[in-house]
């Protein structure tokens, strides 16, 4: 979304886009409206037209991220952008712009394994959401309904709810396609035949195809890239879903009921043979898991996506970090703020209640081993309440950190109310008041 410009002056764009007030007077780094050009053959003016790259350029500064092979730096943009604009128009103009090779990186996934994330220089992240901005558009229209990833206004509760839908209906069993590897095989000849049925000015083509071919850089050596999509750039999830469109009609011609997000797609059937290998009754997706319990079906969240939210809370309240309370009930709100808005359209408020109490003995076992020396352990029992003599016989006792920490004496002392009061987020009612809404 742009930013909305708060001035009222004609022709001052907003502060911080790729033209400011000072630079009023200098060449755009776009193509001006007297230049621009309609027309599906002229689809290169669109894309590098003043307001569409300024938006880009937002999009790419707003979202951050890591520097690509030439060690530019979001914030280095626009010094870069106001020297060398003319320069950057041209080449992309006359079709010599080269893309730089994408840095590889690993990153773990939640199993245990890594995953191969491309990281593109960041001139490269805006030029590709520069494309993406007036690609989106045109394929949207085009798109299935059962389509939910890297879609406009189309969110992973969508998804859920349409899937549960059909499980309502009795389509309980499920046949669940993961396409694995999916973004690294994409097939660069047939993808540039798609393309070309909806574009046909070819320097848009040309330039897509460039990025297809860029290259990666793993560990400083360079690799050529014959398939497969740039993943981590922004122009990927557009690439992806443009290539699964037919596969989407395809189902959609046999009559299935099908939900698909990015590469993972799920088709609803009543047989149990259609769905001889898959799971009855219950499936993994998208972090969920679907349950039917007589005439009522819902939704909660799968097993492996609990033991991944604990397993990252138990790291958050290690009784080992050498973090004060206030900044580990800091980072630990800001984790479970994004797990719970996620997670929130599932059937899950027994589950939420227990772990909420459970993070809570956690914190109190992480006070009760920060205050260390016994006299430390019985003053701060004092002062939240408990009488000399008691605090003396707890702050002397031989029990483990975990035992004490479900005591009674830290119960009466470390209320529910204290840890609120210090910043301790009640995970059970942020997610009561989120799924409401649902």
């Amino acid at each position: 979304m742009q930013r909305p410009q708060k001035t009222a002056e004609v022709g001052c764009p907003c502060e911080g886009m790729l033209e400011t007030k000072s630079n009023r007077g200098a060449c755009s780094i776009a193509l001006t409206e007297t230049e621009r050009k309609d027309g599906a053959e002229n689809l290169l003016e669109r894309i590098l037209e003043r307001n569409n790259l300024n938006q880009a350029y937002l999009k790419v500064k707003r979202n951050g991220g890591s520097a690509g092979i030439d060690g530019m730096t979001v914030e280095e943009m626009l010094p870069y952008l106001k020297e060398n604009r003319e320069e950057l128009l041209k080449a992309l103009r006359s079709g010599t712009y080269k893309p730089k090779a994408v840095k590889r990186v690993e990153i773990p996934k939640p199993d245990g394994g890594k995953r191969m994330l491309g990281v593109p220089t960041v001139m490269d992240r805006m030029i590709q959401q520069a494309i993406v901005q007036v690609l989106q558009p045109i394929y949207e229209p085009l798109f299935s309904e059962s389509s939910y990833g890297f879609r406009p206004k189309r969110i992973a509760h969508q998804a859920m709810k349409q899937a549960l839908e059909y499980y309502k209906e009795g389509y309980t069993q499920v046949v669940d396609l993961d396409l694995a590897k999916y973004f690294d095989t994409v097939n660069h000849e047939i993808l540039i035949g798609m393309l070309r049925e909806q574009i046909k000015d070819e320097r848009v083509i040309s330039l897509i195809r460039k990025y297809l071919k860029s290259g990666v850089m793993i560990n400083g050596l360079m690799s050529p890239t014959r398939e497969g999509t740039p993943q981590g750039g922004n122009l990927s999830p557009l690439l992806s879903n443009i290539y699964l469109t037919s596969f989407d009609r395809l189902l959609e011609s046999r009559g299935h009921k099908f939900v698909r997000y990015a590469d993972d797609c799920n088709i609803y059937v009543k047989s149990s043979r259609a769905a001889e290998r898959v799971m009855n009754n219950c499936v993994k997706f998208l972090g969920f898991s679907m349950y039917k319990t007589g005439k009522k079906a819902g939704i909660r969240p799968h097993s492996k996506s609990i033991k991944r939210f604990k397993d990252k809370i138990r790291e958050l309240t290690s009784r080992k970090q050498a973090r004060t309370i206030e900044n580990i009930l800091q980072r630990l709100k800001r984790y479970t703020t994004c797990w719970i808005g996620y997670y929130s359209i599932a059937d899950m408020e027994s589950k939420i209640k227990g772990v909420n109490e459970w993070i809570r003995r956690r914190i109190r076992q992480i006070y009760w081993k920060q205050w260390k020396k016994n006299k430390t352990k019985h003053d701060n029992l004092v002062k939240l309440g408990i009488g000399s003599e008691t605090a003396w016989m707890w702050a002397n006792s031989r029990k483990g950190y975990w035992r004490i920490s479900c005591s009674q004496i830290l119960a009466m002392s470390l209320t529910n109310e204290y840890l609120a009061s210090v910043g301790y987020d009640d995970i059970l009612e942020r997610y009561k008041v989120l799924h409401t809404n649902y």
